[in-house]
């Protein structure tokens, strides 16, 4: 993939960033913690079903695109086996005699139920829809599908500011409903082309069987990392309060500036390795990407620990601690885009019941570290629980992949990833200002660039080289 291409598929992530951090402090002003902390039991909820009903069909699309012929039938055969199961599990909890909304909000509505049945749908759809565009390297389209829903949600809330609308959950539920469906109908559009021909493609049954042994253990290892990255949320709803669940989900809100980063390099890597494997990889190649990614990580994980007390001045007085929670909060996106970097042996060579354990293992202690946190901490221990569980996920995924396919020096990556968790619990835990904080965490970053000098270096060239380039560019232009 050129580089041309990657920054295609940089410019959604990086836009869905920017919206959202324009988006947040006025969500923050405008409703209550409490429903954000509703809000955030919708997501888990819709990320849970795709999860669970893609049975792991989706990363079998990824995995076998190159090596099928016929790409509609490879898309109606991964998609329509979780598409039955879910409208049928659907069906079932509708007819059932409780209210879904009333469990997962505390808001007895069938109206809040319907818009969470469709959203899930719509969530499906698109998580099968975005995988044609990924695949087929068309960046540009698969980023403009991401930012349009975000800048739609802004206008929505921008329009209720504008009207005075009343802030309650049902307004923020609509809103973010809205999005996922613009979200829809922009990946049909642009997607048009493979999909009408799956209607009519006839599904080899061969084939499609090879991929759900390939998924099944991936169904295992989804949930075990939905419950991962869900649980604290279930905790905090059970053990605390929703306004603890509100602050814990702005936390993230902020931390995910960091799935910029995991966003790009999860849709670049996973199609270029699968591509390097089926034409035979050079080892080398793989470890220049786990040391680019070792110190991209830390440098975005250091600048956040330097500059987290900014988010103090632009939300209200009731979020304060959001500026050191983050901090653990960004232990999710950073250290589970590290281990698609170090695990990648794992899908290489189809090991997936690895990829289960991972998730597993950090589950578990997940588990227990939330069990012990929570209730004394709030949100601040759910945050460090996290990100211990995610240090848990990084290791077993990376020494799996070095034991099944390459092996490669781990010592450095490993130092500075367990300094950086531990100063996310430091944070958290013991009073500390925010001008100590800021010199702990540019030790780090010095730390990590004398130990990655020569990627720093490599890297500080390439860019200077791409200034200059740009800078002659713009001077032929003028002249």
């Amino acid at each position: 993939m050129t580089p041309k291409k990657i920054a295609a598929f940089a410019l959604g992530p990086i836009g869905g960033a920017f919206l959202g951090l324009i988006t947040l402090p006025i969500v923050a002003w405008l409703f209550s913690p409490d429903d954000i902390g509703r809000l955030s039991m919708m997501q888990v909820t819709i990320s849970f079903s795709i999860l669970l009903f893609s049975l792991g069909l989706d990363q079998a699309y990824v995995r076998e695109f190159h090596e099928v012929e016929n790409k509609p039938a490879l898309l109606k055969a991964v998609f329509l086996p979780g598409f039955i199961l879910l409208s049928l599990a659907l069906t079932v909890l509708l007819l059932l005699p409780w209210s879904i909304s009333g469990i997962l909000f505390g808001i007895d509505s069938s109206w809040l139920t319907g818009l969470l049945v469709a959203a899930i749908f719509l969530s499906f759809f698109s998580r099968f829809l975005s995988l044609i565009l990924r695949m087929q390297e068309k960046g540009l389209a698969f980023s403009m599908s991401q930012v349009l829903p975000k800048l739609l949600f802004l206008m929505v809330i921008a329009t209720y500011l504008l009207f005075s609308v009343e802030a309650v959950f049902k307004n923020l539920m609509i809103a973010n409903w809205l999005s996922l469906l613009a979200v829809f109908l922009v990946y049909s559009w642009n997607t048009r082309r493979d999909w009408l021909p799956a209607l009519t493609a006839s599904i080899d049954r061969a084939k499609q069987k090879q991929m759900i042994r390939f998924g099944l253990p991936l169904i295992g290892s989804g949930i075990a990392f939905w419950g991962l990255t869900a649980m604290d949320k279930f905790f905090l709803r059970g053990f605390s309060s929703f306004e603890e669940l509100g602050i814990y989900s702005v936390s993230i809100s902020f931390a995910s500036v960091a799935l910029v980063f995991q966003a790009v390099f999860s849709t670049v890597w996973a199609p270029i390795v699968y591509k390097w494997a089926a034409e035979g990889i050079d080892p080398d190649k793989i470890k220049n990407v786990t040391d680019y990614s070792t110190l991209a990580v830390i440098t975005i994980w250091s600048l956040a620990g330097m500059f987290s007390w900014l988010v103090s001045f632009i939300l209200p007085e009731q979020y304060e601690r959001v500026q050191y929670i983050l901090l653990a909060a960004m232990a999710y996106p950073l250290l589970y885009t590290l281990s698609e970097a170090t695990g990648v042996g794992i899908g290489v060579q189809r090991k997936t019941n690895f990829a289960l354990l991972a998730a597993v293992v950090a589950l578990v202690l997940n588990a227990i570290g939330n069990w012990y946190l929570v209730p004394k901490y709030g949100a601040a221990g759910a945050a460090v629980a996290s990100a211990v569980a995610f240090l848990a996920f990084f290791i077993v995924r990376t020494e799996a992949s070095a034991r099944l396919w390459q092996s490669f020096e781990r010592g450095r990556m490993y130092v500075l990833v367990v300094v950086m968790v531990v100063l996310s619990g430091v944070v958290n835990f013991l009073p500390m200002s925010s001008v100590a904080i800021f010199f702990i965490y540019l030790v780090v970053l010095v730390s990590a660039v004398f130990l990655f000098r020569k990627q720093f270096f490599e890297s500080f060239e390439y860019i200077l080289s791409f200034v200059k380039s740009r800078k002659s560019v713009d001077k032929q232009i003028k002249d």
